[in-house]
């Protein structure tokens, strides 16, 4: 096949130093070769000094793809699209696009217009499709490497087709989207901390802007840097968007927010969320003048994030979570994780309406719906343990907040229901996920996540099949005082969350020791010390580092109880 027929589509004034390349035949693209060789292709830019040999190496990696018996090709297109003249452009997008133009890129002006055509004729052939804002960036990619529209066609057939179990391409429902900007959230608060701070403090609705994520990635991303993102993604799969989407909220926050080794520049102004989404859009857009291709992807591979199977995990507790609000489809879309705290309706002698949407931004985003709801407090029902667990029972997560007499205060978020602690019997057993956290408040706000959040050497993320179970137990596992007592898995009604610690081997249990209570005491953060020690009276209680957390004191390690209050969730769209 004649080189020039994968630019018919090109505008190569647009190109820039890339060019047609005719250094590459069809004998030399080879995709049969080991896993690991082909990651470090796609991420080392193997294929992009020649566009012909880019436009070989996608051909045979969508070739490769795994689908469904009965999949579009090549041949039902011209079938159904025909091969006469007809004027593409005036071809409507499907409305699960969603709004979502079609990116120029580096392609002819006229040749969008096959853009148009070829989501067209997806839309025809894919009924099933309800939601799908990335498929017009995707295409008009892909069709950079096309030798004809029908090509095209086929390359984006069967990556909507794709039935690898455990591997996904494109999402093409609202729930599937709106889960993945909930789980984009919830890795943003993990990984780029700073970052998404100056988020929460920038925009009113921090969840709208986080659901622009992919449009970072797949729509303004300058070509170069788009198309070395579409080499990866091809060979690794969804989860180098997330990457890619973190470096870039990282690079953001560097720009905007002052990071990095100078004088950190004053607080910005919080503004409305659709300001907040055209200044990323703007930064993305121009992101050559500062970042190269290069430089993006070393900083997006960076990123330590866990396996595919924790975030798998996390996409689904998220997913269950929209279902169980009845989300499903497209609709108005619902006030943000920070301010889902109704102002008018939050009373507490602990902390102001302002602080509990701090502490509220850093909880997982399928809880983004939910008002605080009190369950106990000291003040109303006195300063008993019996009564504590009476009135905590049967919620989870919860929210613990305390002041002490000396003015301090600190607090945990606990994503374990307190009656767990009855699986131990009469033992102080440990139990809870990696979602737990700890922080204070005053004198200063700070946040102390699972250890092993920061430092994954600590743990090894395994497959959690039942014939492994017992993987997770440590080599010399003899402490029973310490067993973790998760929900199991299988109960579908209790989706294992993200970080659950059965999912690793943990180099030791102290790394893993969340949260446990008896009749005489409760601790939150052991190992080493405990983080927080609150006895029956809840009057008096220590502080310390604990090895779970890593944390320094939240107060003076040995305190009075002024006040001690338990949050819960209280689903806002059920009232």
């Amino acid at each position: 096949m004649a080189v020039e027929d994968y630019g018919r589509f090109v505008d190569w004034t647009l190109m820039g130093e890339q060019l047609p390349g005719v250094d590459a035949s069809p004998g030399d693209v080879n995709c049969d070769v080991d896993a690991r060789d082909m990651k470090a292709q796609a991420r080392s830019g193997a294929w992009s000094k020649s566009h012909h040999l880019r436009a070989k190496v996608y051909q045979q990696l969508v070739k490769a793809i795994p689908c469904r018996t009965v999949t579009p090709d090549a041949g039902v297109y011209r079938d159904v699209m025909g091969a006469g003249k007809r004027n593409s452009a005036s071809l409507p997008l499907p409305e699960f696009v969603d709004g979502s133009p079609v990116p120029r890129y580096c392609l002819k002006a006229e040749s969008v217009g096959a853009v148009h055509a070829v989501i067209s004729c997806v839309a025809a052939q894919f009924p099933d499709i309800s939601h799908c804002p990335a498929l017009p960036a995707v295409t008009a990619l892909l069709l950079h490497f096309s030798a004809d529209e029908a090509q095209c066609f086929e390359s984006v057939s069967r990556m909507l087709a794709c039935n690898e179990p455990g591997r996904r391409l494109l999402d093409q429902t609202f729930l599937a989207y709106e889960s993945a900007s909930m789980t984009f959230g919830d890795l943003a608060n993990k990984y780029c901390p700073a970052a998404h701070k100056l988020v929460v403090a920038m925009a009113t609705d921090v969840l709208e802007v986080y659901s622009d994520w992919q449009r970072w990635v797949l729509d303004d991303l300058p070509f170069a840097h788009a198309t070395r993102v579409l080499d990866a993604f091809l060979v690794e799969g969804y989860k180098v968007l997330y990457r890619v989407a973190l470096a870039l909220l990282k690079f953001y926050r560097k720009q905007r927010g002052g990071g990095g080794g100078g004088k950190q520049q004053a607080q910005p102004p919080q503004q409305d969320s659709a300001g907040v989404k055209a200044d990323i859009q703007a930064f993305v857009r121009g992101l050559a003048s500062t970042v190269t291709p290069d430089k993006l992807l070393e900083k997006a591979f960076s990123i330590r994030l866990f396996s595919r199977k924790e975030i798998a995990l996390l996409q689904l507790a998220n997913e269950k979570s929209l279902q169980q609000k009845g989300i499903t489809v497209r609709q108005k879309r619902r006030r943000n994780v920070q301010l889902a705290v109704n102002a008018d309706n939050f009373s507490s002698e602990i902390v102001s309406a302002k602080e509990i949407r701090d502490i509220w931004s850093w909880i997982p985003e399928r809880f983004a719906l939910c008002q605080p709801q009190l369950l106990f407090t000291t003040s109303t029902h006195g300063c008993s343990l019996n009564r504590f667990y009476s009135h905590c029972e049967g919620y989870e997560p919860t929210l613990l907040l305390l002041r002490t007499t000396d003015g301090e205060v600190c607090g945990a978020f606990l994503s374990t229901d307190w009656e767990e602690r009855k699986r131990g019997g009469n033992k102080l057993s440990f139990f809870g996920t990696g979602e737990c956290f700890l922080f204070k408040m005053k004198p200063e706000m700070e946040r102390y996540e699972w250890v092993v959040i920061k430092h994954p050497e600590l743990a090894n993320a395994v497959k959690a099949e039942d014939n492994e179970q017992s993987q997770a137990d440590p080599p010399n596992g003899t402490h029973t005082d310490t067993l973790l007592t998760d929900t199991p898995a299988s109960d579908s009604n209790n989706l294992s969350p993200f970080l659950a610690a059965r999912h690793f081997h943990l180099n030791s249990r102290n790394t893993s020791m969340f949260m446990a209570g008896n009749f005489d005491s409760i601790i939150i953060g052991g190992g080493v010390g405990n983080a927080l020690y609150i006895d029956a009276e809840l009057n008096h209680g220590r502080t310390g580092r604990c090895t779970t957390f890593d944390n320094p004191p939240l107060c003076a390690e040995s305190f009075q109880i002024a006040l001690l209050e338990v949050w819960g969730f209280q689903d806002a769209m059920a009232t």
